[in-house]
């Protein structure tokens, strides 16, 4: 996918005009951003509005997040056990103390 972001209201404009002429090359529109599918024609198409806006129109080139390969099991555990949680205004540093699941210190320290 490409990931689109528009930083002026002229290349807002240019990336809403984008999406409605060419819906096909059109993933996913998010206002400022929109990801296009990962094809020749929607990167001619990002390239030629960040030809028209320059620096106000950034590209990036995504990949799906693939939960199974970029993380361990204990995190993807502790995600599940937090949202299932029976207390829902318990925050996740006091939810994970005293059990198994990562403290978020040492979630917030380590990349992915």
């Amino acid at each position: 996918m490409l990931l689109v972001v528009t930083y002026s209201a002229a290349a807002r404009t240019g990336l809403r005009n984008l999406c409605r002429r060419h819906e096909e090359a059109v993933a996913r529109r998010f206002g400022r951003a929109a990801l296009l599918g990962e094809t020749v024609y929607a990167a001619f198409l990002a390239l030629r509005l960040r030809e028209t806006h320059g620096g106000d129109v950034q590209i990036e080139r995504t990949e799906p997040f693939n939960e199974f390969v970029a993380l361990d099991d204990p995190v993807r555990e502790a995600a599940s056990a937090y949202a299932n949680r029976e207390e829902k205004a318990t925050p996740y540093a006091a939810f994970a103390a005293g059990t198994n699941h990562p403290d978020p210190e040492s979630m917030r320290g380590d990349e992915l």
